[in-house]
């Protein structure tokens, strides 16, 4: 039965590996010959066409068991003996080693506490954690201690929070907090809080306060206010945290956004205020408007009632001096004078008119009577 074509590459394969690792061949001046191995390339057969002059030390009957082809020589570069390839791939891996090495003896032996920060000692077989504080600089240590390192520089922490206001509207509040933890005090936050101190309680505390402050003021007001706000945010976190050796410098509310619905519904409102607010204003002026015609009017008709007034007042003083006149001539005024001068008058005339016996006769002589009712015969015949 004819074995598959992968058995009978593994046999020679096997059959060429034991060849290469056991059997070496000597070249006349003592040296070592290169071992053989399958190559792609020069396909030689061992034998000593080969390597000239080289001998080859292999059992009897050992060079059956090769199949043909199988084994091939291939000669090793001028210059490049058996010991320096070995030498050379002794010391590559040597440096591969020591490298790392190198670099991982100092991480383990030695902590670096920079500016800013502070460390424990923590010592898991004696005394645990130590209480002294180490300031910024490098610390020997043996690898299985370790030192743990605290930030005491300010700390900013900024979180987004939805809060509710007094009419119940939602706002979106970004709110940032500065603090730090006590440089003395490290000891005490490693044995109460940890390192993850502000996820742990700092946090949930602001978060808190903010949503509690912010529940006491209409949506509108919120912006126009929010230094108030911050400083009483601020307040009720010192109080909560007291005794938690931290610091808090400031709280600041860097921004509020408010829901789009809610938007739309205050630019709405705005705009009916304003609409309001105009009509009104319409309305102010309507009425002052109204006022100063009013107030026009009135001065014209006080103005026309003086002038009347005056005009009247003078008229009648006008006509009590005429009266006067006219009383003062008439006393003055005798009949006697009247017919003087009547007669002295220029247009009077003097009519004499005969009467039945034909003798000229004087119209009313004496008669005391104003010049303008002297009539004539005629006038008294009829």
């Amino acid at each position: 039965m004819k074995r598959p074509p992968c058995g009978r590459r593994l046999r020679k394969f096997l059959i060429a590996r034991w060849f290469m690792n056991s059997y070496l061949g000597v070249t006349p001046n003592g040296s070592p010959a290169p071992a053989c191995w399958l190559s792609s390339t020069k396909r030689r057969h061992v034998s000593g066409s080969a390597w000239p002059g080289a001998t080859w030390a292999w059992p009897e009957g050992a060079r059956r068991f090769i199949p043909q082809g199988c084994l091939r020589v291939r000669r090793r570069p001028r210059g490049r003996t058996l010991e320096a390839a070995m030498r050379r791939t002794t010391i590559f891996p040597s440096v591969c080693l020591l490298v790392p090495l190198l670099l991982f003896i100092p991480a383990c032996a030695g902590t670096s506490v920079q500016p800013g920060q502070r460390g424990l000692w923590w010592h898991p077989f004696t005394e645990g954690l130590a209480k002294e504080p180490l300031k910024d600089g490098f610390f020997w240590r043996a690898p299985w201690n370790d030192v743990f390192i605290y930030e005491v520089r300010w700390q900013s922490f900024t979180e987004n929070i939805d809060a509710l206001t007094s009419d119940d509207l939602q706002v979106l509040i970004k709110a940032a907090i500065i603090l730090r933890p006590i440089a003395d005090e490290v000891y005490f936050l490693a044995q109460e809080l940890g390192p993850d101190f502000y996820p742990r309680v700092v946090k949930p505390e602001f978060m808190a306060a903010v949503r509690s402050v912010v529940s006491g003021y209409a949506m509108v007001t919120v912006p126009e206010r929010s230094t108030e706000i911050a400083s009483k945010v601020q307040a009720v976190v010192v109080e909560k945290l007291k005794g938690r050796h931290l610091e808090i410098q400031s709280v600041a509310l860097s921004d509020v956004d408010f829901p789009q619905v809610v938007l739309a519904a205050i630019e709405q409102k705005q705009a009916k205020e304003q609409q309001k607010e105009q009509k009104e204003f319409e309305l102010i002026i309507a009425a002052k408007d109204a006022e100063i015609a009013r107030t026009r009017a009135k001065g014209e008709g006080d103005s026309i009632r003086i002038r009347a007034e005056g005009e009247a007042e003078g008229l009648r003083i006008r006509a009590i001096g005429q009266a006067k006149a006219q009383e003062t001539i008439a006393k003055t005024l005798t009949p006697s004078y009247l017919r003087f001068k009547l007669y002295d008058s220029q247009n009077s005339k003097v009519v004499l008119l005969p009467d039945q016996l034909n003798v000229p006769i004087l119209i009313n002589p004496g008669v005391d009577q104003p010049p303008h009712q002297i009539t004539t015969g005629e006038s008294e015949s009829r």
